[in-house]
Order: C-alpha cells, then sequence, then structure tokens
C-alpha cells in the first residue's frame, strides 16, 4: 500500500507526542518531517521534545527548528498543562542527534520542490511556520495536497470564550492559513474535546508492555492531572486533540464532518483569534474548511492503541 506524503508540525506537547506515535506507529505516512513551532512551550524546548520521541520510536525522520515566535506577537505558552519542559511525566532518552541544519522553512520548501506528487501537511500547533512557509513561497502552495490541523472550534475556546490556543497564539498566521486557498481539515475543540481520553484507556495503553506503552500512560497521567481539575465537564477524561489531525487521514469514516466557511478575528476585543465557522451558511460563502465536529471515541482510542503495539 502506498504510503502518504506528510510533513509534521508540531509544538510537542503531551498530546503531540501522542500524534507522533499513531502516525509512525500506524505505518500508512511516510513522513517526510518534522518541524517544531513554538506554543505549548518554548521553541528551543518543543525541539527538544520532538528529538526526544524521534529517540524514543528509534525512527529516521529529519527534525527541523521553526519561527521562535509568532508572526507579530509575543509567544504564549501552555507550561500550565504541559508542564515545565513541555512533555512532563515520563523519562524519555535524551536525542542522540541533533536538528538539521535548514530551518524548516527552508525544509518545507525543498521538500515540496523536490516531491514528484503533492504533500499533505500536518500542523498541530500554531501555525506560525505554516503561514511564514506560504508567505515566503507561494509559488509552492500547489504542492500541498491537504492541510490537516488541529485547531480553532465553533462552540467554544479554552483561551477565552471564543478562542482556542494554538489560534489565539498567532491569529495572524492561522488567518493567512485558512485564507491561503488550500483545502483544509480543521479538527477544532468541537471534536477534541469529544476525543477523550479516561483513566481506562491510560490503563490499557500501559498494559501494552513496551516502551512507548509506557511512556503514553505516563504521558496521559500528567496530562489529565490540568483536565480533571480544570475541565471539569468533561467528566474525568483529558482531550486528545492533537492526534485527531492524523487520525483524520487514516480514517475520515471515524469522524463527523460539514463544509464550511471558516475565518480568523484578528481585531475583536472579545473575541481576538476566534476561528469564525459559519456552520449555518450565513454569509453564503464558498467553503474553505472540512470542519469536523463529532468523533467515534471507541475507535480513535483503538487506532491508538493498536498504533502503540507496533512501536518499541
Amino acid at each position: 500500500m502506498k504510503k502518504l506524503p506528510v510533513i509534521i508540525d508540531c509544538d510537542p506537547g503531551h498530546d503531540d507526542a501522542v500524534m507522533l506515535m499513531l502516525a509512525v506507529g500506524c505505518g500508512l505516512f511516510d513522513i517526510k518531517a518534522i518541524t517544531t513551532s513554538a506554543g505549548n512551550q518554548t521553541q528551543a524546548k518543543t525541539l527538544k521534545n520532538a528529538l526526544k520521541i524521534k529517540a524514543l520510536l528509534a525512527v529516521d525522520i529529519p527534525v527541523y527548528k521553526g519561527c521562535d515566535k509568532p508572526l507579530f506577537r509575543e509567544l504564549i505558552i501552555a507550561d500550565y498543562v504541559h508542564g515545565e519542559m513541555g512533555m512532563d511525566g515520563p523519562i524519555l532518552p535524551e536525542p542522540v542527534i541533533e536538528a538539521e541544519p535548514l530551518s524548516a522553512i527552508e525544509a518545507i520548501a525543498k521538500i515540496l520542490t523536490d516531491s514528484p506528487e503533492k504533500v499533505t501537511l500536518v500542523p498541530t500547533g500554531p501555525l506560525t511556520n505554516i503561514a511564514t512557509f506560504l508567505l515566503a513561497y507561494p509559488h509552492l502552495k500547489s504542492k500541498i495536497e491537504r492541510i490537516s490541523l488541529m485547531g480553532g472550534g465553533a462552540f467554544r475556546g479554552n483561551m477565552t470564550p471564543t478562542a482556542e490556543f494554538n489560534i489565539y497564539v498567532d491569529p495572524e498566521a492561522a488567518a493567512v492559513v485558512f485564507n491561503s486557498g488550500v483545502p483544509i481539515t480543521m479538527c477544532g475543540l468541537d471534536v477534541t474535546h469529544k476525543a477523550l481520553v479516561f483513566q481506562e484507556d491510560i490503563e490499557l495503553f500501559r498494559a501494552v508492555g513496551n516502551k512507548t506503552g509506557k511512556v503514553i500512560a505516563e504521558l496521559m497521567d500528567f496530562f489529565s492531572i490540568f483536565y480533571r481539575k480544570e475541565r471539569t465537564e468533561l467528566n474525568g477524561g483529558a482531550a486528545l486533540h492533537d492526534p485527531c489531525a492524523i487520525a483524520w487521514l487514516i480514517d475520515p469514516s471515524m469522524f463527523q464532518s460539514k463544509a464550511c466557511y471558516v475565518d480568523v478575528e484578528l481585531t475583536g476585543k472579545l473575541t481576538l483569534g476566534t476561528t469564525v465557522v459559519d456552520f449555518f451558511d450565513v454569509l453564503k460563502k464558498k467553503p474553505n474548511v472540512d470542519f469536523v465536529y463529532d468523533i467515534d471515541r471507541k475507535k480513535y482510542i483503538k487506532l491508538i492503541y493498536d498504533s502503540i503495539q507496533n512501536l518499541p
């Protein structure tokens, strides 16, 4: 079976780590590169975390350092969720290989230029790197098959009542991406707050018995602390956001989605960083996003579980 060529742009991050495990373990992707964004933690820490996951999974995937801060704003991090190092909980192997010398933006450009086929981009952090690439290399936009991203939301936020973290951190970058004309799949909080991992799921991962199963369980042990304290409406579940962007590429039938027009609010006093999703087609504008809003949670957890079993 031919593997789907992808570039994963992430800010590890507990759920980014699980997303990378799913992407590698499912065996369905030709992962051309991992590029890192600043978001859940600083660029230095997210880059090191990506290299640690690469070492854990024993994969030969090049890792490239992305932008240090948003396009026009100071960086906001989510250490209150992800901890001091951005991926607190397990003890992970120190990286044995450094990041590649090219920047993330240059690497994306080179990969797309050299690829005989279109490549899918999977961003699961702030969209700074993707927007910078689109602005710097507009002639390569046609080489992007699709952008499958985690970010935004139609009916709720987590930084403000309506703005989600990844979009809020760099709303200008998000606006560039959403208005790029590239096909977009958006897995926002509407679906990711249904993509929950509960304690019984964590124990299932731990029971796999390999290194990766132990690490993912310990990641989720730490990650769940915030959700059980601050998101009590999720009834003890932790929102496993980022793997949704990969899971949708593996099995879209696991999800429910709707073609919608989406734009990003850049000036609102109360709504900065909100993805304005025209779910009911009020504006009568051409849809630019496949907006994902529901998931088969049990199938999602099984997909992750099955992938973990294929890893070290």
